[in-house]
């Protein structure tokens, strides 16, 4: 036998596949070549091109089945949201008490002159709960008998991207799989031609934080539980479309093709991500006829657009909501929206109003339409940054603040009209039924049906869960 004949074998392989990936959804090539294990149980599985998660049965009845995790990056101001403090308004130009931070971790005013800032807008209660929102939102006063507003969280990062880390994966270390991976790998997908995990991202109001793929990375888990990425306006998959002279039929063709070879050298060598590989090769096929279709606004009605206050596919946050809303109907798990633009150290006064302009619709028709369709009760919703701002002023800004912060939830499984947890009279320090982010992780995956201390990845040598070694339910909150 030729020495050098699987050397040419693999290489002519290598060759083939590189002129035929431009062919593929772009989407789903990004998770084709993750390294990892395989699910653990499925070995036999190689083939299947739908994973049903390792999750099974539930660990306890579900009262939702999928998230759609609205991400305000950059910070939103408790202050000027969801957590009136008329005390604070008291003490406004005075000197914030030394009781409050020394010894405390302060991003940027480390050092400098602290002095307490007035809330700069009013607060009103709205509907039969009497929630206070501030006046910065017109439109989410509409669902305040729908949200529970939790005020008590705090998390441990206090910069921008090692608190996006914290929050996504439960750990401010690089690399550990995203909360949406670990609820795909535990539940599976409902939906065959489209990722189970989506991610889209908006801008405008403020500083645009900068976002990393591995927020929505999927770690050691097995690279077909991957976030992936679509684009906001266009075309939201690159190369979904079949170049001119290419033809379904050849598409088929050249995926049944590779698939073949895929299953050779995956019976050959025995690599658990090979499988992944094959099954997201027969997704990026799907998707160029399901993409499409997901794009399609023409079936929405006039009354659903003007609820919105978009036509779809605009790049605009509420262009995502609605496309969240589409997606969520096809059965993808994890929906993800970032709205970068809630970083306000300077001028956050007139800046809060101008993001929260461009969320606020969106979000409110969201939650509507979702209650419309029957959906909400199986949908969980959640709404909130990586952390708060502080009662100090930074100029006429806030700083970053991880002590104390709001955010709220709805839908599948939550109390509407609540609210949860305190912080002090400042809004400094969060006091009555604290909620960290392991806490949040943990109430996400029970109404999904799962005990987060049972959904574990053992990987080099240790068992692994979103929640590490922390986190218990916020039974407060549940229905």
């Amino acid at each position: 036998m030729n020495l050098f004949e699987p050397v040419q074998r693999a290489a002519c392989r290598r060759t083939f596949l590189t002129g035929s990936a431009g062919l593929l959804g772009g989407a789903a090539l990004s998770s084709c070549f993750n390294s990892g294990n395989i699910f653990a149980g499925d070995e036999k599985k190689t083939h299947a091109t739908r994973w049903s998660g390792t999750v099974n049965p539930l660990h306890f009845a579900a009262k939702a089945k999928r998230v759609i995790f609205l991400c305000m990056a950059g910070g939103p101001s408790h202050l000027e949201t969801f957590d009136n403090k008329p005390k604070l308004a008291e003490l406004a130009g005075k000197p914030m008490p030394d009781s409050y931070t020394i010894g405390q971790p302060i991003a940027q005013l480390q050092g400098q002159k602290l002095t307490c800032m007035a809330p700069n807008h009013p607060f009103d209660r709205h509907g039969n709960s009497g929630l206070e929102i501030s006046r910065v939102f017109q439109h989410i006063p509409q669902i305040a008998d729908e949200i529970c507003v939790i005020r008590s969280m705090k998390t441990e990062a206090i910069n921008h991207d090692p608190a996006h880390t914290f929050i996504n994966t439960g750990t401010s270390i690089s690399g550990r799989p995203a909360m949406g991976s670990w609820l795909l790998y535990g539940l599976g997908s409902e939906c065959e031609d489209l990722p189970g995990f989506i991610v889209m991202t908006s801008t405008g109001g403020g500083q645009n934080q900068p976002i990393a793929s591995r927020q929505w990375h999927s770690g050691f888990l097995p690279g077909q539980c991957q976030g992936v990425q679509f684009k906001s306006s266009g075309d939201p998959v690159l190369y979904v479309r079949n170049p001119k002279g290419v033809s379904t039929e050849d598409q088929r063709d050249v995926i049944d093709t590779l698939q073949t070879l895929n299953r050779r050298r995956e019976s050959a060598v025995h690599d658990p991500e090979i499988a992944t590989r094959i099954t997201q090769y027969e997704l990026a096929f799907k998707m160029q006829m399901s993409v499409p279709q997901l794009m399609d606004f023409s079936n929405e009605t006039k009354e659903t657009l003007e609820m919105y206050g978009t036509t779809g596919g605009d790049g605009s946050f509420a262009g995502n909501c609605l496309l969240a809303r589409r997606l969520a109907e096809r059965g993808v798990r994890f929906i993800q929206l970032y709205h970068r633009g809630w970083d306000h150290h300077g001028d956050i006064k007139k800046g809060i109003i101008k993001t929260a302009e461009f969320v606020d619709r969106g979000t409110t028709a969201l939650i509507k339409d979702l209650k419309r369709l029957g959906m909400l009760d199986e949908t969980l919703i959640v709404w909130g940054g990586e952390f708060g701002r502080t009662p100090m002023a930074q100029g006429d800004g806030r700083d970053h603040h991880i002590k104390g912060f709001s955010i709220f939830m709805a839908g599948g499984g939550i109390k509407g009209g609540i609210t949860h947890g305190a912080t002090d009279e400042l809004g400094y320090n969060a006091t009555e039924d604290i909620v960290d982010v392991h806490d949040l992780h943990a109430t996400m995956l029970h109404v999904l049906g799962i005990d987060h201390k049972r959904l574990t990845y053992r990987y080099r040598g240790r068992d692994f869960r979103l929640t590490d070694v922390h986190g218990n339910v916020v039974k407060e909150v549940l229905a």
